[in-house]
């Protein structure tokens, strides 16, 4: 099958195009066309075979629902019956827009389109390119996400294309769509209403309308054998092609045990996906980092969420770690997808963090303009098992200036260097519980204690490491000192890796 693809503009619609959509449509055929949720995949919701289709077409399981879409909202008594008197207020505030209603279904509404449930999910989009194609239809259009079943909803007609493409008719390309996320849906034929599944319409806005509503916390899991009453319950939904994984806890938890989930995996040729925000993104250094959003609008989250989960399909990572959102307003359902996509994998932040117990650490010298940087670019070429954050301070650095000369060229002639070096002073005042404080002698570590008596894990390299020999101050003397400093203190190093990959591998 040739699939037509059609550019259309919202903004100055083609009533040809739309014409020729809709008579692909009564005729049996499947178009794929841009809703403000996600892009839909369209037959005649009233011919049986046209839901056969639809079910081929994504390889969906023909007991998951389809929702009925229609423009006008008189036609919904041509599709259910016994509507609940709340319907009309739920209606004038949300209709047209993102908000699926289930209720009884009419005898014009085949088993085929309702996954033979005697219930059916409508919705009125209020996407002007799919109301025209709606009305040009005959008014009542099936509409599942135009995307293989599942993978994640299409965002835009270039996602639609690559998994439907030889397989519908036609597709008309709107552009990206606005929201990004499907629609609420909320079930009429319970008493309180109850949302089986999260959108943009939260049970606050719900309760502002008509009281207040259920929410289905638990639904249908996927080992259940009672049919899903609709779309999205029962089977995994909006999955990438690489395992998933949910990391919880507290942001700074989170961030911490991502980066020590894709330095593992990056250690193992592994390639890492990894979903942050704006406000986190700059803390991640190994794995490919998408920036979905950023938490002050969750709106952003939710509208590029599909979008990201396809980039890594595309990249071919082989896992991927997302952040978690606050389960509030369209947080719980950016929540809900992310939880589909992943199989409902959840790891606890705590869980990975606890079992790495130093991140950071600092050498600390008088100036920090010669062994202090010396042996943080030793440690940083080592290999560790951990991710570290690796530097240097002085205790007495007036203002920045660069390396020693004499360390500078011992430091290259190991094939390092420390030419982007810049002196700067030590400040213990807000360091975490998991920084390492190394000083070069017993009087510098005293006089840390001193200065900063809530600092933790301040040791000397030797005492840390379990050498009895000084570590030699060459300052002041001939190219030979440096070089001999060097030796020694390219042997602690060494000792201090061993030690923190012993920590890594839950020796000590």
């Amino acid at each position: 099958m040739e699939t037509i693809i059609r550019k259309i503009d919202k903004n100055q619609i083609n009533q040809e195009v739309i014409e020729e959509a809709g008579n692909v449509l009564k005729q049996g055929g499947l178009v794929a066309f841009p809703t403000e949720t996600v892009y839909g995949l369209g037959a005649d919701a009233l011919k049986e075979e046209a839901a056969k289709k639809t079910y081929a077409a994504k390889g969906r399981p023909s007991d998951n629902p389809l929702i009925v879409h229609i423009a006008d909202y008189e036609d919904l008594k041509k599709v259910a019956v016994n509507i609940p008197p709340e319907t009309d207020a739920l209606a004038a505030h949300f209709w047209p827009g993102p908000l699926t209603m289930i209720f009884e279904k009419s005898e014009s509404v085949p088993y085929g389109t309702t996954g033979g449930l005697d219930t059916v999910a409508v919705r009125m989009p209020s996407d002007p390119i799919a109301a025209a194609l709606i009305r040009a239809a005959g008014g009542f259009v099936s509409a599942p996400s135009a995307n293989t079943s599942g993978r994640p909803s299409p965002t835009t007609a270039e996602h639609v294309r690559v998994d439907l493409e030889g397989k519908i008719d036609m597709i008309l390309d709107g552009g990206a769509v606005d929201i990004g996320l499907e629609s609420t849906i909320l079930d009429m034929t319970v008493e309180p209403p109850m949302i089986l599944r999260p959108g943009a319409i939260t049970a606050d806005m719900f309760e502002e309308v008509i009281g207040p509503v259920g929410v289905d916390e638990t639904l249908v899991n996927s080992e259940s054998k009672q049919a899903p009453k609709a779309p999205g319950m029962k089977y995994r939904h909006y999955a990438p092609k690489a395992k998933m994984m949910i990391v919880e806890g507290n942001i700074r938890e989170e961030i911490l045990a991502i980066r020590q989930l894709a330095y593992a995996a990056h250690r193992e040729g592994k390639e890492v996906g990894i979903i942050a925000t704006g406000e986190t993104v700059q803390f991640y250094n190994y794995g490919i980092v998408k920036n979905i959003g950023t938490r002050e609008n969750e709106n952003t989250i939710a509208r590029n969420l599909y979008r990201v989960l396809r980039e890594f399909d595309e990249e071919d990572v082989d896992l991927i770690y997302s952040e978690s959102f606050a389960m509030n307003g369209i947080g719980k359902a950016i929540m809900n997808r992310l939880e589909k996509a992943a199989g409902h994998m959840h790891l606890q932040a705590t869980e990975i963090t606890k079992k790495q117990k130093y991140r950071r650490v600092i050498f600390v010298s008088e100036a920090d303009s010669a062994v202090g940087p010396m042996a943080a670019e030793l440690l940083c070429h080592q290999d560790l098992e951990q991710e570290y954050i690796i530097e240097s301070g002085g205790l007495v650095v007036l203002f920045p200036e660069p390396v020693n000369q004499k360390a500078e060229a011992i430091m290259k002639s190991a094939q390092m260097t420390l030419e982007n070096h810049v002196s700067k002073q030590f400040d213990g005042s807000n360091l975490q519980g998991d920084t390492l404080v190394l000083t070069l002698n017993e009087t510098i570590k005293n006089k840390v204690l001193s200065d900063y008596e809530n600092v933790k894990n301040v040791y000397t390299i030797n005492e840390f490491v379990g050498v009895s020999e000084e570590l030699p101050n060459p300052y002041g003397k001939p190219l030979t000192a440096y070089g001999e400093c060097f030796e020694i203190l390219t042997g602690l190093i060494d000792k201090l890796a061993d030690k923190l990959n012993s920590y890594a591998k839950g020796e000590e």
